[in-house]
């Protein structure tokens, strides 16, 4: 029986889909990370600003932090724009840090950027 290319390309796609799913599940949510907050303040070193979430890049003493941010449409809600900082600007980020230590990596409730503070998510910024 013959394998149509219809059906061997719709396969190869399934299988793909699927073993990348682990991956991008792996940092979906808040699951990943620790519990209680976590901050750091540092100079951006790159700016990604598209799906699934904005990310930044923060330099903190010589290690270079993840720093992730909601989707884009809750940080844009929050005031942060594409365009709003630039590499070399100072940021303070907080939230919870991955629970796995080797990662320099969290994810942000709250950002402070040129001294305007975006809360990303809101219901999850600490109540001081």
């Amino acid at each position: 029986m013959a394998v149509s290319a219809f059906f061997r390309a719709a396969l190869a796609a399934a299988a793909l889909a699927v073993s990348g799913a682990p991956a991008a599940h792996a940092h979906h949510g808040w699951a990943w990370t620790e519990d209680g907050f976590f901050e750091l303040t540092g100079t951006i070193t790159a700016i990604y600003y598209g799906n699934p979430h904005p990310t930044l890049d923060v330099d903190v003493e010589g290690e270079v932090w993840r720093v992730d941010l909601a989707t884009p449409r809750a940080t844009a809600r929050a005031g942060f724009m594409e365009d709003t900082a630039k590499v070399g600007d100072e940021v303070t980020a907080i939230g919870n840090r991955s629970r796995d230590a080797t990662e320099r990596w969290m994810k942000a409730a709250r950002i402070v950027v040129n001294g305007v503070t975006y809360d990303v998510y809101p219901d999850r910024v600490p109540t001081n």
